[in-house]
């Protein structure tokens, strides 16, 4: 696959409801595993960070992820399940994509990212290498991109 090439149009939503009730069923492990898409993964990032602010996402999302992994059968080990770099990186990405795009309307601010190039699968794809980010090591810890620098300090100082 080309970088930036999708595979696929995103899926977007249809009401506000509709991503309440995935960030909901994320925190709960309540969500069916067939609707954890990668869609679904944006769409509750952008409502725990627009809706849940005294969430400490940077710290408590690895776990939030881990444990919905593990509930819906899913193993959180060096090839599979939770992935510490992706996370952090689509969690800056999104807390920077909706300060920049502060649109009005919960369901139009999730779906303009899904629907952006910052919201793309292939977006990570511009900073790390393939071998890079897919290694056990950036599966594990949150590592550097290798590629083209990345801001994480979206929320003050961070340490790679």
């Amino acid at each position: 696959m080309t970088i930036g090439a999708e595979p696929f149009p995103p899926r977007l939503y249809a009401a506000d409801d509709e991503v309440r009730r995935l960030a909901a069923g994320l925190l709960s492990c309540t969500l069916p595993r067939p609707e954890w898409t990668h869609e679904a993964h944006l769409a509750a990032v952008s409502v725990l960070i627009l809706e849940h602010p005294a969430i400490p996402l940077e710290n408590e999302l690895p776990a939030i992820i881990a444990r919905y992994n593990e509930s819906v059968g899913g193993v959180n080990d060096d090839t599979q399940g939770y992935h510490e770099t992706l996370t952090q990186f689509w969690l800056a990405n999104a807390r920077a994509y909706h300060r920049a795009n502060p649109t009005p309307g919960l369901l139009q601010r999730v779906n303009a990212f899904i629907s952006a190039p910052q919201g793309l699968r292939s977006a990570p794809l511009r900073h790390f290498s393939r071998a890079h980010l897919f290694s056990v090591e950036a599966r594990r810890r949150l590592v550097e991109p290798d590629l083209m620098p990345f801001d994480w300090n979206i929320d003050g100082p961070r340490t790679a």
